[in-house]
């Protein structure tokens, strides 16, 4: 990254701060020592400054410092990321003010991984360094001062114990037959007394104190009952060979196991994980849905002795245990969605992406990093594995496996060789002529209630929140959008009222049209909200329970909703893409997508391979008991090519046709891509900053072509969103480092007018 300038204000500006310089230090010593130092909310590059004598041998990388900055020299927070020396007398640095943390909390091991980030996604270093380090670890939270109370054996040497009262006796045997010092609460508790017999022996100098700072509540996970090894099938035990063969080599190598839903990839992991304990290392899995953490970690904590957790819906205290436990090497495996994979695990021999063709691994905000190149970076840098798993990889991933790159594993076959599912599509455009549509077709309705009869489980797809997608006036056309992202209002019925996915904007549902006041306004389309109330309408008596975005939001509701599945008091589940993975219930007998068309055509080059996906790993919910199952599809394109595949649970059909496709428009994985997206609050001086930042750009590519190219600037897809117009650049070549220094160079001394932002997604998951 650029290096910005370095302050270097006279030592007279500093009174106080330089007075730690002693003379011997300014006169005779040939080199002063420096940290270097980058700032989350300063000036991006970074800086260097002067040790002094007192914090020499104290400064480390990794660190977090108070220095001054900036012509006042306000003392501000930022990490140290090098120590080093230089000759006395090149510059005049400022001192550093004094240290945040007492050790590091950064390994040099993450430093070298949140360097490369930083260069990589064309973000600032210490940006990197934030989104690393959990906010409950860097303020230390759940931690609060507490005194542990032992008897003053010195001081009761010389007491009969006769002379003190009963309870106070009491404490003090309770106190000696403890295994380690108590606190005041748990003597009250032990003892079943107030404070008053502690606080007197405390006058009477009877007890010691000792102050420590603890958590104020341990995490207490209750045991999973112990499970043995399941036996593997052939296809199983190949895949464990091979990733046993690269582990036992010491050397990395990233394995590609491909395996239909069902065919036992979990079980893989976990034998291959205890070959990594074996090794006296831990591993890293990460799965793309905090929905998935729980399952998750309830398998492997049922195998393995010591398992952390690591998702977004931890509190600030209990993420900063977790990561304390993590770092201290007590934790055999760590579980968790995209930032686990920055877990501080001290000696790591394996990582693994369930799911690895998720776009859920990949940030939207900066630093804008993709989970699965994050590990494929680590593995390598610490020589060991990376498994990627999945019954639809990632087309990226596939490539790079067919051309060697990556070892290929196949799971062909389910386990007890049970079948997939047969999968039949319902032409909606029959089923929806001629009448008021409904969610459920005729066919879906009959096969629901056959299900339900013979005692199983169903599960309903449908990609869609809210009640109906859109608001729109019959009479005059009129249709209720966001006023900051000119996007159709989604109506919620349980609130009633008319909300924006994007910025949350909302109003009350209206009963007429704001525009011409017709009576007779429509609310139209269909979201999970209406296909539960029809679900409820149609069945009547029987559980159901609806799992999305909005009724998930409840701390733990993922727990719940999925044991009451999983015991058998829901009988229908239906939601959005979060029930569509990663899940096994044995009981379920029917799946039913709703509407398989909802992302097929969006302007988006990964339309088809995520509609694919979606249809394939939903299907793969059902047929994984004895009862077996079954698959209907409801869409108004049966005969496309991608659905056509996804009811064949045909893979490699689908990869050859689509890389086909990719290959011709010059679109990843045989290219690498950065999407520059501008924003503004007027759509003409943002579109002027646009075609001079893509002027800057088509300079620092001149000579490159045609290997190089640039698309735009133009209007992108959601051209407004949180009242910021928006345009976008597309940038694309098979070199990806060609791509990311012509940015650097376009963007060095950039300045954009005021209010104008812009920001660059590199490897972009979404066109939107």
């Amino acid at each position: 990254m650029p290096r910005a300038g370095r302050p270097g204000k006279p030592p007279e500006q500093l009174p106080g701060l330089f007075d730690l310089l002693t003379p011997w230090e300014e006169d005779d010593r040939a080199e002063a020592l420096v940290a270097k130092v980058v700032f989350p909310d300063g000036p991006p590059g970074d800086f260097d400054y002067l040790v002094p004598a007192d914090l020499a041998g104290r400064v480390q990388p990794g660190q977090r410092l108070r220095v001054p900055l900036g012509k006042a020299n306000r003392l501000v927070v930022g990490y140290c990321v090098e120590v080093g020396t230089q000759p006395i007398g090149q510059r005049q640095l400022k001192p550093i003010g004094h240290l945040v943390d007492d050790r590091p909390l950064l390994t040099p091991a993450m430093l070298r991984l949140t360097r490369w980030m930083a260069d990589y996604y064309l973000c600032d270093w210490a940006t990197v360094l934030e989104t690393v380090l959990p906010a409950g670890v860097r303020h230390r939270a759940g931690l609060r001062l507490t005194t542990f109370w032992e008897p003053n054996t010195e001081a009761l040497a010389h007491l009969d114990p006769a002379t003190l009262p009963p309870k106070q006796r009491l404490i003090l045997q309770l106190l000696r037959d403890a295994k380690e010092p108590l606190t005041a609460t748990q003597i009250q508790r032990l003892a079943k007394c107030s404070a008053g017999p502690i606080t007197a022996l405390q006058r009477k100098g009877l007890l010691k104190g000792r102050a420590v700072r603890i958590r104020r509540q341990d995490i207490i996970e209750p045991p999973e009952p112990r499970q043995p090894n399941l036996p593997l099938n052939a296809d199983q035990q190949n895949a464990l060979d091979t990733i046993l063969q690269v582990l036992h080599s010491g050397t990395h190598r990233t394995i590609l196991l491909y395996g239909v839903t069902g065919s036992g990839k979990t079980e893989v992991y976990i034998q291959a994980i205890q070959e990594v304990l074996r090794f006296g290392r831990q591993a890293i899995v990460l799965v793309p849905e905090i929905s998935l953490t729980p399952q998750t970690l309830q398998r492997f904590r049922a195998r393995f002795d010591s398992v952390a957790v690591l998702h977004s819906h931890l509190t600030d205290a209990e993420r900063h245990w977790q990561w304390e436990r993590i770092a201290s090497g007590r934790v055999q495996v760590v579980i968790g969605a995209r930032s686990a994979v920055f877990a501080p695990v001290p000696h790591l021999g394996m990582i693994v992406l369930d799911e690895e063709h998720e776009p859920s691994f990949k940030q939207q905000q900066a630093p804008r990093y993709h989970a699965r190149e994050v590990a494929l970076w680590r593995a390598a840098a610490e020589g060991v594995p990376l498994v990627l798993g999945s019954a639809t990889p990632s087309l990226e991933s596939w490539h790079q496996a067919q051309e060697g790159r990556y070892i290929l594993v196949q799971l062909p076959r389910r386990i007890q060789d049970r079948p997939l599912p047969p999968v039949s599509t319902i032409d909606l455009r029959i089923e929806n002529s001629g009448k008021k549509p409904l969610a459920i077709s005729r066919p879906l309705y009959a096969a629901m209630r056959d299900s339900l009869q013979e005692g199983g489980q169903i599960i309903l797809l449908l990609n869609r929140r809210g009640f109906s997608t859109h608001i729109q006036c019959p009479a005059c056309g009129y249709v209720l959008k966001c006023p900051q992202c000119d996007i159709a209002l989604t109506h919620h019925r349980t609130q009633q009222i008319a909300l924006c996915h994007y910025c949350d904007y909302h109003e009350p549902a209206p009963s007429a049209c704001p525009q011409c006041g017709f009576l007779g306004i429509l609310y139209r389309g269909l979201g999970t909200q209406r296909l539960e109330v029809e679900v409820r309408s149609r069945f009547p008596g029987i559980p159901c329970l609806r799992m999305d975005t909005d009724s998930m939001q409840a701390r733990g509701a993922y727990d719940r909703a999925l044991d009451a599945f999983r015991s058998g008091k829901v009988r229908i589940l239906l939601g959005t893409q979060m029930i569509a993975k990663g899940l096994d219930f044995p009981d379920v007998t029917l799946v039913g997508v709703v509407n398989a068309d909802t992302a097929l055509h969006l302007p988006d080059f990964r339309a088809a391979e995520r509609t694919f996906q979606l249809v394939t790993q939903v299907a793969g919910r059902t047929g994984r008991g004895p009862k077996g199952g079954r698959v209907l599809v409801q869409t108004f394109n049966p005969d496309h090519p991608v659905i056509q595949a996804a009811i064949r649970h045909d893979y490699p059909r689908f990869a050859q046709m689509e890389l086909a496709n990719r290959k011709a428009f010059g679109y990843p994985p045989f290219t690498r891509m950065i999407r520059l997206v501008i924003r503004g609050p007027h759509p003409g001086p943002t579109a002027e900053f646009a075609k001079g930042l893509a002027e800057r750009i088509r300079q620092q590519l001149t000579g490159l072509e045609p290997t190089a190219r640039m698309l735009g600037p133009a209007p992108a897809p959601f051209a407004k969103l949180r009242g910021m117009y928006r345009y976008h650049i597309l940038l694309q070549s098979p070199d990806g480092e060609q791509l990311r220094q012509a940015v650097r160079q376009a963007t060095a001394d950039l300045q954009p007018p005021e209010n104008i932002q812009w920001m660059a997604d590199v490897d972009p998951v979404e066109m939107l």
